[in-house]
C-alpha cells in the first residue's frame, strides 16, 4: 500500500509512544487487508482469516472508537487487493476472492454516507492480485501482480466519470508482482519485486499519465528485492527491507528521479532485516514496524530513518503490540496507526504509534481466545460466538458492553453446536448463526440458532428446505430475512 506524505518541520520533536487501538466493535481479526487515511479516520477493508472478508471498519483515533463499514453493495470478499483515498472516497480493486479465484472489480466506499458503488468492468484491467496503485488526484492507477504469470499492464481509472483507460506497456518495467509504486506527484514509481524468471528485481519504472510514457529506473547501486516497503519523501522514494536470493534484507535505498540515482540507507543501527513489515512518511521520517524474518519468526520492532542526518532510531518496545505481519499502518499527521494481520494466529488488535513518549496500553479482552469466531453489533453490544479455541470448537460466546468495558458469558443451553467459519447476522432483536463446520469430526453443517441476548436464550434455525451444509458463506440480513450465498 502506498502511503501519501505529509510535510512537517523538521525542527519539531516527534513524540515516541504506543497507545492500543480499542477493541471494542474492531473488525474480526484478519491479515493481507489494506488501509487508508481518511484524513480522520483509519479505514480498513478486506483480508482474510480463514476466508477472504467482504466486511471493514473505521478507527477514529481522537475517540478510539471504530465503526463498521456497510457491506449492503460492497465487493465480494477478497484478499491481496489495493485500496487508495481520493479525498472522499476509498477505492479498492482487485484482488484474489477465492472463487472465482482473481478478479478485476472493485468498490468505492464514501463514509459519510457508509455506502458502496461498484466500479466498471468496461475496459478494466484483467484480474491480478499482489499488483500495486497509487492515487494521482484525479485517478487510480493500477499495475503489475498476477498469479501464476505476472502482468505488465495496467489501468487508469477515473471514479468522476467511473470510467477506464489502459497504461501503455512501451518501454514499460517487465511483467511482476510484490512490488512497491509510489505517487511523486507527476509520476508514478515502480520499483523490483519478482519476475517470471528471476526470484528479485532491482529494476522499475516512472510512469508519466499526462503522456502515457515510460522511463526505466537506474539500477546503478540498487539492489534486487521483493515484499519490501516504499516511501515518497517529497524527492526521494525509500524502499527498505524485503528479501531475495541471498535471504531476508535490512538494506535500503533512496533514489532521486531528477537525477535518476540511488543512494545507499545506513544500515548502523537499522532494525532487524524483515519482510512483510509495513513504511509510513512522517513528513520528516520512514517509520518502519513489524514483519517477520522467515521461518515463522515475527517481529515487533521497529525504527525510524532521518534521510537528511542517514540515521536510524529504534521504535519502543514498551507497551509495543504482539509480534504480527500482513499488517497494515496509517500515519495520521501525528501518529502511526497499526492493525491487524498476525504472528500465528491473526489479529484484531492495534497500536499507535506517537513518535514521542513510547508506551503502549492494553485494552480489555475477552476470557476465552478463540479463532474463527463470528462478532455482530446489537447497538449496545458485541456478541461474539463460535470458533476454535484451544484445540476444541467451541459453541460458547459473550457480549461486551463498551460502557462498562466488560464481558458476559452468553448462555450453551439450546446453542448449536460448536464450530467456525460460519456466518452471523443482527436481526435487531436476535443473533442468528449459521453453518460453518467442525474440526473434530461432525463436518459441515446447514444448522444454526437464534440467539436473544435480552433473555439469553437460544432458539434452533429450521432446516427443511435450508441450503446445502457449508463453510465460509456470506450472509446479510435484509430486514426481514437472513440471506446466505455461496460456498
Amino acid at each position: 500500500m502506498v502511503l501519501e506524505s505529509i510535510q512537517a518541520d523538521d525542527t519539531i520533536p516527534l513524540p515516541n509512544n504506543w497507545t492500543a487501538t480499542s477493541l471494542t466493535n474492531a473488525p474480526s481479526p484478519r491479515g493481507v487487508h489494506t488501509a487508508v487515511w481518511s484524513g480522520s479516520e483509519m479505514i480498513i477493508w478486506g483480508g482474510y482469516n480463514g476466508n477472504p472478508l467482504d466486511t471493514g471498519g473505521r478507527y477514529n483515533p481522537s475517540t478510539n472508537t471504530w465503526t463498521a463499514t456497510s457491506t449492503t453493495n460492497a465487493p465480494s470478499g477478497r484478499l491481496w487487493h489495493t485500496a487508495v483515498w481520493t479525498d472522499n472516497e476509498m477505492i479498492v480493486w482487485g484482488g484474489n476472492a477465492f472463487s472465482p479465484g482473481d478478479v478485476n472489480t472493485g468498490g468505492r466506499y464514501n463514509p459519510s454516507t457508509d455506502t458502496w458503488m461498484p466500479t466498471s468492468i468496461a475496459n478494466a484491467p484483467d484480474a491480478r492480485e499482489n499488483h500495486t496503485a497509487v492515487w494521482t488526484g484525479s485517478e487510480m492507477i493500477v499495475f503489475g501482480g498476477g498469479y501464476g504469470v505476472t502482468l505488465n499492464t495496467g489501468g487508469r481509472y477515473d471514479p468522476g466519470t467511473d470510467t477506464w483507460v489502459a497504461t501503455r506497456t512501451t518501454n514499460g518495467p517487465a511483467g511482476r508482482t510484490q512490488h512497491t509504486a509510489v505517487w511523486t506527484g507527476t509520476e508514478m514509481i515502480v520499483w523490483g519485486g519478482q519476475l517470471d524468471s528471476v526470484f528479485a528485481t532491482n529494476t522499475g519504472g516512472r510512469y508519466v499519465p499526462a503522456t502515457d510514457a515510460w522511463t526505466a529506473t537506474s539500477t546503478m547501486n540498487a539492489d534486487a528485492t521483493k515484499s519490501h516497503t516504499a516511501v515518497w519523501t517529497g524527492s526521494e522514494m525509500i524502499v527498505w527491507g524485503g528479501y531475495n536470493i541471498n535471504g531476508v534484507l535490512n538494506t535500503g535505498g533512496r533514489y532521486n528521479p531528477a537525477a535518476d540515482t540511488w543512494t545507499a540507507v545506513s544500515t548502523s543501527n537499522a532494525p532487524d532485516p524483515r519482510l512483510s513489515h509495513t513504511a509510513v512518511w512522517t513528513g520528516v521520517e520512514m517509520i518502519v514496524w513489524g514483519g517477520d524474518f522467515g521461518f515463522g519468526n515475527f517481529l515487533n520492532t521497529g525504527g525510524r530513518y532521518n534521510p537528511k542526518t542517514d540515521s536510524w532510531m529504534a521504535t519502543s518496545l514498551v507497551n509495543v503490540p504482539s509480534e504480527r505481519d500482513s499488517h497494515t499502518a496509517v500515519w495520521t499527521g501525528r501518529e502511526m496507526i497499526v492493525w491487524g494481520g498476525g504472528a500465528y494466529s491473526d489479529s484484531n488488535t492495534g497500536g499507535r504509534y506517537n513518535p514521542v513518549t513510547d508506551s503502549w496500553i492494553a485494552t480489555c479482552t475477552e476470557t476465552q481466545p478463540r479463532l474463527g469466531h463470528t462478532a455482530v453489533w446489537t447497538g449496545d453490544e458485541m456478541i461474539v460466538w463460535g470458533g476454535y479455541s484451544s484445540g476444541y470448537d467451541v459453541n460458547t460466546g459473550a457480549r461486551y458492553d463498551p460502557s462498562t468495558n466488560s464481558w458476559l458469558e452468553t448462555t450453551t443451553t439450546d446453542a448449536p453446536e460448536g464450530r467456525v467459519a460460519h456466518a452471523a447476522v443482527w436481526t435487531g432483536s436476535e443473533m442468528i448463526v449459521w453453518g460453518g463446520f467442525n474440526f473434530m469430526g461432525s463436518g459441515f453443517f446447514n444448522t444454526g440458532g437464534r440467539y436473544n441476548p435480552t433473555t439469553d436464550q437460544w432458539a434452533v434455525t429450521a432446516t427443511t428446505n435450508a441450503p446445502s451444509p457449508r463453510a465460509f458463506s456470506a450472509a446479510i440480513w435484509t430486514g426481514s430475512e437472513m440471506i446466505v450465498w455461496g460456498l
